[in-house]
């Protein structure tokens, strides 16, 4: 699998299903190499990708990212195994932990230790199916060491140590919502060759008080959340920046507004510390409402 340097992260799961297969196609044609799918709330995120990667020819479509508790480890392993069959091996697999509002407060369910649930849930999905329960009572499972035999994988990671095990149990990392400053440091983790994939923001809008805001209407999920502040609080912010929506050195360290020379200044800088690919999440300046930034989309085209 060969990823460009610039990818587009987006949702299209609202749009209904012409309106998404063209979106790709168009993506696919700017010349952007793989398209980024957000976890779905009312379609399957794996059924979505079926039928954009049924309907282009190079694209890669990427999790970033499928939540662990939508599926049992087998079932993920297979799902994974049929659409790299399908594409030809442009389905890249990113997996997470998500969040314990989502799992809990949405589904009911349990949020366990982030890291120990990403690792146990690794294992199983490499070692398969446990088919000794049909070999009788005195059979026992294997208890080799899991090692990945299946397609490509990336993990959404932030922390050190869920980096490490992105290195160890994946081909990379997908992180979201980081300074260049998290990038520089998450490539020294992972090594000169794994995959390093993180999600950047863009707003094409040079008003200042607009594009911040567009920006925090975007990411104030994540900017609540103590797993991202404890990671910022790493690159000089504080609780102050957390604080009403996020501050303006908090949008201004993780996002990239402004002029089309000061995006790609920004989007370069995370290059420039290690990243495989940029995930660009065009943030349309007039609203989530408003659809996707194809002004921004074409603007930034590798194929423009």
């Amino acid at each position: 699998m060969q990823l460009g340097r610039r990818g587009v992260w987006a949702a299209l799961e609202n749009l209904a299903l012409p309106q998404r297969i063209e979106a790709a196609q168009r993506i696919e044609r700017l010349g952007y190499s793989a398209l980024w799918q957000p976890m779905a709330m009312q379609h399957d995120l794996m059924v979505l990708s079926s039928q954009i990667l049924a309907e282009t020819q190079d694209l890669i479509l990427a999790t970033g990212i499928l939540p662990l508790f939508e599926r049992a480890p087998a079932v993920m392993a297979a799902a994974h195994r049929t659409l790299d069959e399908q594409s030809g091996g442009r389905f890249l697999l990113g997996l997470g932990v998500s969040h314990a509002p989502i799992v809990e407060q949405m589904h009911g369910l349990v949020y366990g230790p982030p890291l120990t649930s990403m690792r146990n849930y690794l294992d199983a999905m490499d070692r398969g199916p446990d088919m000794s329960i049909f070999l009788g009572p005195d059979a026992a499972p294997g208890d080799d060491p899991a090692v990945q035999t299946g397609p490509p994988r990336v993990l959404a990671a932030l922390g050190p140590k869920m980096l490490a095990l992105s290195r160890d149990r994946a081909q990379g990392a997908h992180p979201y919502f980081m300074p260049p400053g998290h990038t520089r440091d998450a490539r020294k983790i992972l090594g000169p060759d794994a995959f390093l994939c993180p999600e950047v923001k863009v707003v094409f809008e040079t008003d200042p008080t607009k594009a911040r805001d567009a920006a925090r209407s975007v990411g104030a999920a994540n900017i609540s959340l103590e797993n991202y502040r404890k990671t910022w609080r790493n690159y000089g912010l504080e609780d102050t920046d957390f604080e009403a929506g996020g501050s303006d050195r908090l949008i201004d360290a993780t996002v990239a507004w402004g002029t089309e020379t000061q995006i790609e200044a920004f989007l370069q800088s995370h290059l420039d510390a290690g990243a495989t690919q940029v995930c660009i999440q065009f943030v349309n300046p007039d609203g989530m409402a408003a659809g996707p930034d194809w002004k921004g989309i074409e603007a930034l085209a590798p194929g423009r």
